[in-house]
């Protein structure tokens, strides 16, 4: 006979505790606090009717019945957990971007999800706006500046910093810093493929020329680094050695850059909230906890 309410989650914590015998390494083990890995067990008891642990001692011994359920699940929960994970030939999880994918957040997203789903996740790059989310060439993409696009959802993660991009003959490579007005009497490159900066950034009285237009980062680089202009990127671009004749120069003042996650509002890969938790998760952790904003919705 089913018991109602037991759910896998409780399974996996119960195992996790009659393996460790410790409430702390438990919770380490599964990601988890150990208050909610208490929380968890005591609503196992609840649902099944029964103890599973002995509490007179400050170390964790099951009871009698907490052993037989340990016995049956060290052996039944790993196969059930194998028969759930996706068939090899399974689809992937594709992530796009246009340019500059972030070095740090998404990568322990990807593995934390990967490890968790047992779904392979693949990173392609789009020459176009959206990255091809809004055609389906992938299910979610990581774009920064203002999307909004009817029937795709945009999650924002962070906020960015801007800085300037010179080239490395220009009089700025040399300076501390520019200030974003400042930016505006100097000619302008843009790349149109996903690019985060335009001349309207600017107030209307005080906007720069646009001295180049580009179809895509790799020619953007070349035209900064050829002193055609001033470009203008999110600082997490400084971090990484992206053209060896280009220097970067903070701007202060500059609006901070929005980072989300896009995807399909309707239809949507059936992972994506999976995904979007790990990768809030992650930002919280390197970015500091500081720049991750909004809830991630219930579902796509």
């Amino acid at each position: 006979m089913a018991i109602p309410g037991v759910e896998l989650h409780h399974l996996r914590c119960y195992l996790a505790l009659a393996e460790e015998r410790h409430f702390t390494r438990a919770a380490d083990r599964l990601g988890l606090s150990q208050p909610t890995v208490s929380r968890t067990i005591r609503r196992l008891e609840e649902l099944l009717g029964y103890r599973l642990l002995e509490r007179t001692t400050r170390q964790v011994a099951l009871t009698a019945s907490g052993e037989r359920l340990y016995g049956e699940l060290s052996a039944l929960l790993p196969r059930l957990e194998a028969a759930l994970l996706p068939a090899p030939d399974a689809p992937l999880f594709r992530i796009g971007f246009v340019w500059g994918f972030p070095a740090t957040w998404p990568q322990a997203a990807i593995e934390r999800f990967e490890a968790e789903t047992g779904v392979a996740a693949r990173v392609y790059r789009r020459d176009a706006a959206l990255a091809g989310v809004d055609s389906g060439e992938v299910d979610i993409a990581i774009l920064r500046g203002d999307v909004a696009v009817p029937g795709l959802t945009a999650v924002t993660l962070l906020h960015e910093r801007r800085i300037a991009a010179v080239s490395v003959r220009s009089p700025l490579a040399a300076r501390d810093e520019v200030g974003w007005r400042e930016l505006a009497g100097m000619p302008l490159v843009l790349n149109e493929a996903g690019g985060t900066t335009e001349a309207s950034d600017w107030p209307p009285e005080a906007r720069p020329v646009v001295a180049a237009r580009c179809g895509n980062f790799d020619e953007w680089l070349e035209a900064v680094a050829g002193n055609r202009g001033v470009g203008v990127v999110p600082e997490s671009i400084g971090r990484q050695r992206v053209h060896p004749f280009i220097s970067f120069v903070p701007i202060p003042d500059a609006p901070l850059m929005p980072l989300h996650i896009v995807f399909p509002r309707h239809g949507g890969h059936p992972l994506t909230r999976r995904f979007l938790a790990h990768a809030r998760a992650t930002v919280n952790q390197c970015e500091g906890g500081g720049g991750a904003g909004g809830n991630v919705p219930e579902g796509p």
